[in-house]
């Protein structure tokens, strides 16, 4: 009986809450709220709230053809693999108590990888797509992903070392009890970011797709159901990223997250929901000031730039920890 009330509440996790439904409706309200913004900042009106809903029904209902040249196995799954790891990496996040849905130690590293996995979906998917504007693409897609995954991780790892876990609800728990350490974590919470920027493939950092030179790049081929899902994914790790961040520098649901029973649960979502929202729009802001970078100018910024910086901040963590305990 133990083990069905564990399977219902699983299954009841992964696809209802805080799975596949609520990611997937929030996923393109995030996306309304980027498009609106972005729009509003170069004086255009933007799209309507229903926008990237009746766009994505409009994919689903195109043909989806499989290329001549393509390998076919690879190229159907590549948009499922990339959404699968998304949504699995959000049932570790807090999102209405400090407790996530699923938790254990060493969670913060499972996390980062399905992160990865969108970007290694893409590759694979445009590689084995035949295309060649789509494998200059994907050759640009794993360049990029060699540039910013380290000082992610560096950024990722500072609150971890403050807290001294790797399991993200302590960290949540760990910097909500210590509001200080925001500020200690601010070159961290910057390079995080610039990171996920790089990550999802926007202003400055989207030369992998770079619609002007490859015609989207790795996704030069796909269409209708399978393009739709990869859409679908940008969108989900734009949330799942933000709410990565949000946990890790900004206590995710805290203070009211810490509060027992319903009423603390609903009003830990709804500041989840404000806290999220501020980094999309921060991210949304950085793409329409910005213009794009050329691909080695995207690996000279994080390497030269922002691995020393996350370096340092690991240093800073240590330091302050240290004579917080009365050591220096």
């Amino acid at each position: 009986m133990s083990l069905e009330i564990d399977l219902a509440t699983g299954l009841l996790y992964l696809l209802v809450f805080p799975g596949f439904a609520f990611l997937f409706t929030y996923a393109l309200a995030a996306e309304y709220v980027d498009r609106k913004l972005y729009a509003r900042l170069q004086n255009r009106v933007g799209p309507p709230p229903l926008q990237p809903l009746a766009d994505f029904l409009k994919l689903l209902a195109k043909e989806s053809a499989v290329p001549e040249n393509a390998t076919e196995r690879i190229y159907r799954a590549a948009p499922l693999t990339g959404l699968a790891g998304v949504l699995t990496a959000m049932l570790y996040i807090p999102v209405w108590s400090e407790t996530a849905a699923m938790s254990f130690e060493g969670d913060l590293v499972v996390v980062l990888f399905l992160l990865s996995l969108p970007s290694f979906s893409l590759f694979f998917g445009g590689w084995y797509s035949g295309n060649v504007f789509s494998q200059v693409g994907t050759t640009r897609t794993i360049t990029q992903l060699f540039g910013y995954e380290i000082p992610f991780f560096l950024a990722c790892f500072a609150p971890a070392v403050a807290a001294g876990t790797l399991e993200l609800s302590s960290i949540v728990a760990f910097v909500g009890s210590n509001p200080a350490y925001v500020l200690v974590f601010a070159p961290a919470f910057v390079i995080g970011l610039l990171s996920l920027q790089a990550k999802l493939e926007r202003i400055p950092f989207d030369a992998p797709e770079a619609e002007s030179e490859l015609a989207t790049g790795a996704l030069a081929e796909y269409s209708g159901r399978k393009l739709a899902l990869f859409r679908l994914t940008k969108d989900v790790e734009l949330v799942v990223g933000a709410a990565l961040l949000s946990a890790l520098f900004l206590g995710g649901p805290y203070p009211v997250g810490a509060i027992e029973g319903i009423g603390g649960a609903v009003l830990g979502i709804a500041v989840f929901l404000v806290k999220t929202l501020a980094i999309v729009a921060v991210l949304s802001v950085l793409k329409g000031v910005l213009a794009r970078l050329r691909i080695e100018q995207v690996v000279d910024v994080f390497y030269r730039w922002l691995v020393p910086i996350g370096l340092v901040q690991i240093g800073l963590v240590l330091a302050v920890g240290l004579y917080a305990e009365g050591l220096l």
